[in-house]
């Protein structure tokens, strides 16, 4: 159906006898008008907001754009339109009382970073270099200074994540920001922190790839790049956000883990969730519970220190300020030896040392959220198992299949290396698990090789998020398939 909206807006302001030009300006309040009827949008607030903004310049155009305003929703009641102009009536969403803004997923990644730091007592800095689409995390972090922020553009992806090795060497928390192409480039010097054992936390707003790829479209193919893409064993933690607000709470738990671990975390967001905004209730600071840094100061009553000795609960190093009188030491990307914190070569020493990192990683699963199902049975035919930013139209999805009797449960991972330590468990009470994925199924291979789980993947790599009827299909064929 074609509208002359040019032709009904001068209509509308004919009685104003506004200037060709002035008049013409109104179509667009009358199309905000029909768009307003056909989302059932209450039109006071606009009109108001009119009269408070324009009137005291000019009440003959005020007066014109509110009539075009009323004339394109009384078109909408009057005009009995079909399809696909249909009224559409959308419920007022049920939120829970508070104070709310809207963001994004790089301002609350900002916001995350920083109120870690301030749980665990410690300054932050950031060492960045420009990429789409995580910038924006480098931008709002450079205007929050009086929160003992430092930020630094670097030269190039390798220099940003040195000068973080430096600074969590220094006794801050040293985070870098960056997407699939530039961890590339970090990969050897995070293999730096992983054997220097140092918290770090790198964020990677996931796009397309490979190489340059698809720089403004989004994508989750870096997760075997943030389980795997190292040299030699080198293992870490590996978080991943859901959406813009959850990002805020992701942040934190990032940074309790690679302080309290001292290791180094890898953050995964998307371009999705990273330009995506939402609706953020303004949580209350106070109930979150503080893990402040201890650093080391006991000095030894002879010998030098080993900065490698280690907590026997947690098996993390102790982290010593450069500077502290009597602590002198040296740590590094060469072997050291497990007694003594020097250089060693040894065979059986690099064997220990190679164990004990890994039952470092692997032992944080004790220090994390078992496992829980967002939505359906802790048991039954399928679980829809996701991560990222598939959350939304995962959970539409099997909202309305199990609205109609489906047997689907969803299930949503956070924490993707280590994974809960009842996530195994969890999955074997399934017949089946669906995992939707966008990249070619890098979250059911790890799932298989963890679990021996005969996980299927729907696989989507067109640089655009699951449409929920797109999950909602494959978890209807994966229930009436018999094999």
């Amino acid at each position: 159906m074609a509208l002359d909206i040019t032709r009904l807006t001068l209509e509308a302001v004919k009685p104003f006898a506004l200037s060709n030009r002035d008049a013409l300006r109104c179509k667009a309040m009358w199309a905000l008008g029909l768009a307003l009827w056909m989302f059932d949008r209450d039109r006071r607030p606009l009109i108001e907001s009119l009269h408070a903004k324009f009137g005291a310049k000019s009440d003959k155009l005020v007066a014109a754009n509110v009539a075009a305003l009323n004339a394109g929703h009384a078109y909408g009641e009057t005009a009995e339109i079909d399809l696909p102009l249909r009224q559409l009536r959308v419920p007022r969403a049920e939120m829970a009382p508070g104070l709310y803004r809207t963001v994004t997923g790089g301002e609350t990644i900002a916001l995350g970073l920083v109120v870690g730091c301030h749980l665990a007592g410690l300054p932050l800095f950031l060492g960045s270099y420009p990429i789409t689409p995580k910038s924006q995390i480098l931008h709002y972090l450079a205007r929050l200074k009086e929160y003992d922020v430092t930020t630094f553009q670097a030269e190039d992806e390798i220099a940003a994540i040195c000068s973080a090795i430096g600074a969590s060497y220094a006794g801050q928390l040293g985070v870098t920001t960056s997407s699939g192409p530039g961890v590339a480039l970090k990969s050897e010097a995070l293999g730096l922190a992983i054997m220097s054992e140092l918290p770090l936390v790198v964020v990677n707003a996931q796009r397309g790839g490979p190489s340059t790829g698809l720089p403004t479209k989004t994508e989750q193919s870096d997760l075997y790049q943030a389980v795997y893409g190292r040299n030699g064993d080198a293992p870490l933690v590996v978080v991943a956000a859901r959406s813009p607000s959850d990002c805020f709470e992701t942040a934190i738990e990032a940074v309790r883990l690679a302080v309290q671990f001292m290791t180094p975390v890898i953050l995964l967001t998307d371009g999705y969730i990273a330009n995506a905004a939402e609706p953020w209730r303004i949580p209350d600071l106070a109930a979150y519970e503080t893990f402040p840094v201890e650093f080391f100061s006991e000095v030894p009553a002879q010998g030098r220190i080993n900065p490698y000795q280690r907590d026997p609960q947690t098996l993390k190093r102790i982290w010593i300020k450069p500077g502290t009188p009597g602590l002198t030491h040296r740590i590094g990307g060469i072997e050291r030896s497990f007694n003594t914190g020097e250089i060693s070569y040894d065979a059986a020493n690099h064997q220990k040392m190679t164990d004990i990192r890994k039952a470092k990683i692997d032992g944080i699963a004790k220090f994390i959220p078992e496992q829980e199902v967002q939505l359906g049975e802790s048991h039954g035919k399928l679980a829809v198992v996701g991560w990222g930013s598939t959350y939304g139209p995962i959970q539409q999805a099997v909202r309305r299949v199990r609205a109609r009797g489906g047997d689907v449960s969803h299930i949503h991972l956070r924490h993707l290396s280590p994974f809960p330590k009842n996530l195994g468990a969890l999955l074997q009470h399934y017949e089946r698990i669906l995992v939707p994925e966008m990249n070619t199924g890098q979250l059911k291979t790890l799932l298989r090789d963890q679990f021996l789980i005969d996980a299927k993947s729907l696989n989507k790599v067109s640089g655009q998020p699951f449409m929920i009827a797109e999950i909602e299909a494959a978890v209807e064929q994966a229930l009436s398939s018999r094999s």
